[in-house]
């Protein structure tokens, strides 16, 4: 079972409460990255406490397989029939969670591998809010600065008509034979 997908702002650190089925639990779009990455501890604490019960399920599968044994060594035929069902019902549910744990791994690399865009997303920035605040700390109004863009844009294209302005009247004195 997988942590259900936090809203942008929590990270749902619940292991018990996993759904395997949900592929999207794999999606981080939407999450800040502090976010993700406690979704993520989710999912390692959830695949820590699936190992240690493989562990402990492997020890209780040899542990009958060893009382299977011990009792048709002796000719207890039933009890060693009782110790094999026993071990293969251990055996099943270890089948589960060793897929459980192959799945949680899956999903944490995925995640993991989507960490940096999610970093990268943060740290974009926009140029409008950046203008803004720049022009805020200079004092100035948006208004204010609208106005100086348009003045310097009309210099800018005042001084490229007088140069060009410049240009043709040297290429026109070029022209009438004049150096």
């Amino acid at each position: 079972m997988i942590p259900a997908p936090p809203d942008q702002g929590s990270a749902n650190l619940d292991p018990l409460n996993i759904d395997l089925s949900n592929e999207a639990s794999a999606n981080l779009a939407g999450m800040s990255a502090a976010a993700a990455k406690e979704y993520i501890l989710g999912f390692a604490a959830a695949l820590k406490l699936t190992e240690k019960e493989i562990r402990s399920l492997e020890e209780d599968a040899a542990k009958w397989q060893g009382r299977a044994g011990l009792a048709r060594s002796r000719g207890m035929s039933g009890l060693a029939a009782e110790a094999e069902r026993e071990a293969a019902g251990t055996a099943a549910r270890l089948d589960t969670l060793r897929e459980e744990a192959r799945t949680l791994k899956n999903q944490i690399d995925s995640m993991r591998r989507q960490l940096p865009g999610l970093a990268a997303r943060e740290r974009s920035v926009d140029p409008d809010l950046l203008e803004q605040e720049l022009l805020m700390t200079l004092g100035q109004s948006g208004e204010e600065a609208k106005t100086e863009k348009a003045f310097r844009e009309l210099e800018k294209e005042d001084a490229a008509d007088a140069a060009l302005q410049a240009l043709k009247a040297r290429m026109t004195g070029q022209a009438d034979g004049r150096p």
